[in-house]
């Protein structure tokens, strides 16, 4: 599956897209790109117009030097690459901060929203101990570059499946692959640290508004989460009608590891959408 480019005013952006009929946009974390999507695809595609965006600073996107990265700067390029693939109504399903991105948008557009699908994410405020030394060496200048670097980003990737999956060298390779000059590594490094936690408090304290169908998916042997059922469990607490599932045999990247499960699940939740938009109360 070829990537695609349009351009949002100066920005190229580079997607992803299969399928037809209601439209789902899904949005990676860090520090992948639609790549992270390419086996779940074919099992929305027969149902669904599927695209998978790469995000600023990620992938085959413009990687600037001088973006925000803050969740109003995505929330506005959503706008505009939307507005020009004619999309209006949607499903959205983000993973790591693709989570937050995909939240914080549909809270600000209600109306637009079909359905949320939320995979292995922080909506809750807690980080592990993991996550917070991962934030600190993003910002150490003695060892950020490194994380960045092939070699860094390739034990990323193997720190975030669980025990029994192997990522092969092409895998690895195709998620360097987009930062092999110095300005891509840099950008995705401000990309790391550019949200906010203020702004992401205000998103965790909007999920009690959302009533969109919500789909919960997470790996449960997770580094970068504290305790993936307590995780779960304070989403749905606040999203008492979202359905979930914990896979016990995936880690943080579990498009890696199941993607034909993930596939699947996320096909019977789109499967089940209203046509009309969702409101929020």
């Amino acid at each position: 599956m070829t990537l695609r480019r349009t351009r949002i005013g100066e920005l190229t952006i580079a997607y992803r897209e299969a399928g037809r009929g209601p439209t789902v946009l899904l949005i990676h974390g860090w520090p992948t790109s639609s790549y992270l999507w390419r086996d779940v695809i074919p099992w929305l595609a027969p149902a669904n117009r599927v695209i998978a965006i790469d995000l600023p600073g990620f992938g085959g996107s413009t990687k600037p030097l001088d973006a925000p990265y803050d969740l109003p700067y995505h929330e506005r390029v959503l706008d505009g690459f939307l507005d020009d693939l004619g999309v209006d109504r949607l499903a959205l399903v983000g993973h790591d901060i693709g989570g937050p991105i995909a939240v914080s948008w549909a809270l600000h557009r209600p109306e637009r929203v079909l359905g949320l699908g939320i995979l292995n994410t922080v909506l809750d405020g807690e980080v592990s101990d993991a996550a917070a030394e991962l934030l600190r060496v993003l910002a150490a200048p003695g060892t950020r570059n490194r994380l960045v670097s092939p070699r860094g980003l390739a034990t990323v990737m193997r720190l975030g499946v669980a025990g029994g999956t192997r990522l092969d060298e092409d895998t690895l390779a195709a998620v360097a692959a987009p930062f092999a000059d110095d300005d891509a590594r840099e950008a995705l490094l401000r990309a790391a640290n550019g949200l906010d936690p203020r702004a992401l408090a205000e998103v965790t304290a909007g999920l009690t508004a959302i009533t969109a169908p919500v789909r919960i998916i997470f790996g449960r042997h997770d580094p970068l989460l504290p305790d993936v059922d307590r995780a779960v469990a304070r989403l749905t607490a606040r999203i008492p009608h979202a359905d979930a599932t914990v896979l016990d045999r995936c880690g943080h990247f579990l498009q890696e590891e199941e993607p034909e499960r993930i596939g699947r699940l996320l096909a019977t939740f789109l499967g089940t959408l209203a046509a009309g938009p969702a409101r929020t109360g």
